[in-house]
């Protein structure tokens, strides 16, 4: 009885040692996640103001300026005994600054004759869709840029581009 009494004893002592390891355990899983929790949101937070006052200290773009070219009629390249295609274009030059804008001003016969030399030399099949357009665009504005340096413009846009 004696070996019965020290066993019960001896599993008694081990049988509360798990219910405190297991809460060991658990409070220990709590403690690490509210710290993960905390250091979350402490980053998510500190990012958020960051990008706040990143935002809030950099000042609004200006917004651009626009230069309006004459307006153009071109007869376009065709074959022989063909009908006579045109084109009419109204286009504007886009600028950062309005100093740019009042630099520009004085070259715009320059540009215009450039524009012109160049519509002249297209067939209708180059103009076809909006690859066309955006690949006129993309000449007329290396061809600009070329005109009027140092200044640069940012873009040629259309308003009107009609053929008939």
């Amino acid at each position: 009885m004696a070996d019965n009494e020290a066993d019960g004893a001896a599993e008694a002592a081990q049988a509360p040692a798990p219910k405190g390891k297991l809460k060991m355990i658990l409070a220990g899983a709590a403690v690490l996640a509210i710290a993960a929790g905390g250091a979350t949101w402490f980053f998510f937070m500190r990012h958020h103001n960051e990008a706040t006052h990143a935002e809030a200290a950099a000042p609004p773009p200006k917004p651009p300026t626009y230069v309006e070219v004459p307006d153009m009629l071109v007869n376009l390249i065709g074959l022989p005994g063909e009908r006579v295609q045109y084109l009419k274009a109204k286009i504007v030059l886009e600028v950062k600054e309005e100093k740019q804008a009042e630099a520009i001003k004085p070259s715009l016969p320059r540009v215009t004759d450039i524009f012109q030399t160049y519509l002249r030399e297209l067939r209708p099949s180059d103009l076809n869709g909006s690859a066309g357009l955006f690949r006129l665009k993309e000449d007329l504005t290396r061809r600009v840029n070329a005109a009027v340096a140092p200044n640069q413009v940012s873009a040629v846009l259309f308003k009107e581009v009609v053929i008939q």
